[in-house]
Parts: C-alpha cells; sequence; structure tokens
C-alpha cells in the first residue's frame, strides 16, 4: 500500500506546479530520471498540469486516462492544427526553439482537421497498406546485419546508438526510395531536429533533400512510398508530399527507436536483482507490449488547441493554447488497475486514439519484433554493460528515450565480407538512372567519405 501523504488542495506535494505557482519544465534531466514522480504530483492534483515543453513554451498535460480519451476523441472542441496557437502566432515562441519542429504546422495529416485531414490521411494509410510484410521484415533484416557487422568483432556495442537509432532512419530511406546523397542528408538532418541540434538549419536543410526527392520520384518512380504518395488520387501538391514524408519519418524514426531500445534493456535487465541478462524467457512481444504500458517511446504529445474555451475537470483551457497528451501518465492511471493487471493490449494510449491514432500501428510492431529477434540471435549471449538501474534517459519533453545501451558479447565474424576479408563497405556503387537502382562493381574504392545510407547501400543490394 502507497503510505505516502496524500496531496489535497491546501497541501499540494512539493514538485507540483500549483505548490510553487509556475510551470514544471519537461525538458531536464530531473524529470528524465523520474517521470513518474512529476506525473503522480500532477494527478494528485487533477487531470491536467501547466507545464513548460521548453524555456518560454508554456502548455497543459493531460495526464488522466479518462480526460486523455475525451481530448483525443473530440476533433470538433481540440483541434490538432497549430496555426491556432496564440502564442506563436503573437510572436512570444522564439523561432530556434528546438520544440518548433514537433510542434509548428506542416500541412500534413498530424497537423490538420476535418476533410483536409481525412484526405492526407487516406493517401498516408493507403500507401503504407501496400507495404508488403515479408519483404518489410527481410529490408529490416538486411539493415540489421549491416549494422551488427559494424561493431560484432569487438564484442561490445551500445545498441541504441549504433542499432536502435540509426536502423529506423535507414529504413526509412530504403521505404522512401532515396537515393545515396539524398539518404545521406535525411539521416543526418532528421537525427539533428530529433537532437535539438542546430533545429532552423537541419530542418532547411531536410526540406530541400525531401523535395528533391519528391522531383526525383516524379520524373523517376519506383516500389516505395514516396512514389505511391504520389499516384495516389488524392493527388497531393509537392508541398504536400514533402510533409507526408516529414511526418512519416519523424512519426516512425524516433518512436521506433525508443521502442526498440526500451524494449531491449527491459529483456536484457533479468527478474533478479543484480541480474543483468534476461533469464525468464520473455517473448519478445510481451516485452513490447509492456514497453508501451510502462515505457511509452513517445510520452507525452498529440499536441491539440482547443477552438474555445474548456473545462476540463475542472481546469479551464484557453482557447489556442496548446493543450499534449501524456500517454505515459494516462497508462499508469490509477484507474486503469484492472486493465494494467493483464496488460490489456487495447487499453493503453501509446497508439494515440480517435481520428488521428497511428495508422503504422502494425507496421511499427513488426520492425521492432524483427529487429529485437535479430540481435538476439546473432549475440546469443549479449549482456548489459551496466546494470538496468543505471540506465540514463535522454532528457526532453516528448520522449521517453535511452542516452545509451551498453551491452558486452562474444567477438564474432563480420557476416558480409569482400574477397580480402574486409568488411564490404566499398565493393559496389549504385547507378540512379532508370526506373529502379542498378547496381555495378566499382573499378576502384571510393574516396569521398560516405555516410550510412550510401555506405549500407554499397554492401547490399536493395
Amino acid at each position: 500500500m502507497d503510505s505516502r501523504p496524500r496531496a489535497t488542495d491546501d497541501n499540494p506535494p512539493p514538485e507540483c506546479p500549483m505548490h510553487r505557482g509556475r510551470q514544471t519544465s519537461l525538458y531536464g534531466e530531473d524529470f528524465a530520471a523520474d517521470p513518474q514522480r512529476v506525473y503522480d504530483a500532477f494527478r494528485a492534483h487533477g487531470p491536467v498540469a501547466p507545464i513548460e515543453l521548453a524555456p518560454g513554451v508554456e502548455a497543459n498535460l493531460v495526464v488522466e486516462h479518462e480526460a486523455a480519451l475525451r481530448v483525443l476523441q473530440n476533433p470538433a472542441l481540440f483541434a490538432r492544427d497549430s496555426r491556432r496557437w496564440n502564442a506563436l502566432q503573437e510572436g512570444r515562441i522564439a523561432l530556434d526553439s528546438p520544440v518548433l519542429p514537433m510542434m509548428a504546422y506542416r500541412p500534413n495529416c498530424l497537423f490538420t482537421d476535418g476533410t483536409e485531414h481525412l484526405r492526407l490521411r487516406k493517401a498516408v494509410t493507403e500507401s503504407l497498406g501496400r507495404l508488403n510484410a515479408s519483404r518489410l521484415s527481410r529490408d529490416v533484416e538486411r539493415i540489421a546485419d549491416y549494422l551488427i557487422d559494424q561493431f560484432i568483432e569487438r564484442g561490445s556495442a551500445d545498441l541504441l546508438n549504433d542499432y536502435a537509432k540509426l536502423l529506423p532512419l535507414l529504413l526509412f530511406n530504403q521505404l522512401f526510395g532515396c537515393p545515396s546523397d539524398i539518404g545521406d542528408r535525411l539521416t543526418r538532418n532528421m537525427s539533428a531536429i530529433f537532437d535539438g541540434e542546430d533545429v532552423l538549419r537541419a530542418n532547411a536543410e531536410l526540406t530541400a533533400c525531401l523535395m528533391e526527392l519528391v522531383a526525383l520520384k516524379r520524373r523517376v518512380p519506383g516500389e516505395d512510398i514516396t512514389s505511391w504518395l504520389i499516384q495516389h488520387p488524392a493527388g497531393l501538391r509537392d508541398e504536400e508530399l514533402k510533409d507526408q514524408l516529414v511526418m512519416l519519418m519523424g512519426a516512425g524514426v524516433e518512436p521506433e527507436r525508443n521502442l526498440i531500445g526500451n524494449a531491449l534493456l527491459l529483456m536484457l535487465s533479468g527478474d533478479t536483482p543484480g541480474s543483468d541478462r534476461a533469464g525468464t524467457g520473455m517473448l519478445v512481444e510481451d516485452a513490447l507490449n509492456e514497453v508501451l504500458w510502462d515505457n511509452a517511446p513517445i510520452a507525452n504529445y498529440a499536441t491539440h488547441f482547443p477552438v474555445r474555451d474548456v473545462d476540463l475537470g475542472g481546469t479551464i483551457l484557453q482557447a489556442g493554447t496548446p493543450v499534449l497528451i501524456s500517454f505515459a501518465a494516462a497508462n499508469s492511471d490509477p484507474a486503469l488497475t484492472d486493465a494494467r493487471r493483464t496488460l490489456s493490449k487495447g487499453a493503453h494510449l501509446a497508439w494515440g486514439a480517435g481520428p488521428h491514432v497511428c495508422p503504422a500501428k502494425s507496421p511499427a510492431q513488426l520492425i521492432a519484433l524483427t529487429a529485437i529477434e535479430k540481435i538476439l540471435n546473432v549475440l546469443p549471449d549479449v549482456t548489459l554493460a551496466r546494470p538496468a538501474a543505471e540506465a540514463e534517459w535522454r532528457p526532453g519533453p516528448f520522449h521517453r528515450a535511452l542516452v545509451s545501451l551498453p551491452v558486452r558479447f562474444t567477438p564474432g565474424a563480420v557476416r558480409h565480407t569482400t574477397t580480402n576479408g574486409q568488411a564490404q563497405s566499398a565493393s559496389l556503387t549504385v547507378d540512379h538512372v532508370g526506373p529502379a537502382p542498378t547496381y555495378r562493381e566499382a573499378s576502384e574504392p571510393q574516396k569521398k567519405t560516405k555516410g550510412w545510407w550510401s555506405s549500407f547501400l554499397d554492401v547490399f543490394r536493395v
């Protein structure tokens, strides 16, 4: 039984923003280290709490499951179009704010409502529906093999930064049909945006390389998501095409990285004190479901804007102010005790709910499942290099993301090699002429420093 004193209106907990009369930061290291402490304090006071997402960026966070569903399932009252954001329109949000790329309006199905949202979402869901599960698994396995070969001889690795972070970035290059140069730039700039590094420059370069990709695929279509979006009857304009791709990558790369990393941490943690190796035989599917409940890869997001002042559980949410859903807090709501006891797959909100529910739930789970099974099969004796309790979590308001996941294992041989036994990093070049990439043997090693995507293309025929 919880013996902690219960907070009241007259005696709120010290960490509660109501106690201090100001917003609680969601971007500091203290929050990253123990977010549930903050969520518990918020919930003790009510279903919504004032927060600060970044310096000068104020918002409200919904922390109760029932209230979250009320917002998510009521698009007539809570809109997603961030052009309603009063503080941004009035110039009170710095244009270089690290949260702006995740919150500013783009003409994609994440930030639109009504018939426009339906038009864009139909194009996205039907294009994703053309993905073949077997091909997707094969693509994940090839990328996983390539990444594992970069560290298998060392006997140690950081499975977050060497594997879980890079795999979805490279996979989306594959799914988008990126040539080498565009793929390298896409990978580099999307990583910078997620890490909050020089976001204005990264966003501009990301826009430029995606517009190049759209122009290329209009001329030379292929069997890829970019081409399918172009061909869709919705008739998307170039700007809309570019922003559906940004949305797909943003909604797929960061959450997928965290889903893979958080599940690997859980599986390698073990059940007994001091154990750093999974000894319980936990299935990957069960680990993924547990992570979606307890360490949701995207913890706080789904920004809404009330179209008028709204009373939500006794808190007045003013029109035009950001209202975010805490999927993590909603999942740990004590009101869900019975559902959580059985880990009901249908009760958690990690995939969202309502008209903006994640359209890629099945592919996302397949990607994570394949990536985790691959690393555990190739490195059967992998163990954590430090206790799970010492894991560091990356500061930031939106995600539940590890800083690193260091592991040890028995060193092995690189599996994909050239005839001289060296890792195959420059034995193939790609010639993007014609309806699909074709490959030819290189006459000599390329001198140009390669990015991750072009290096991958050099190893595997994709």
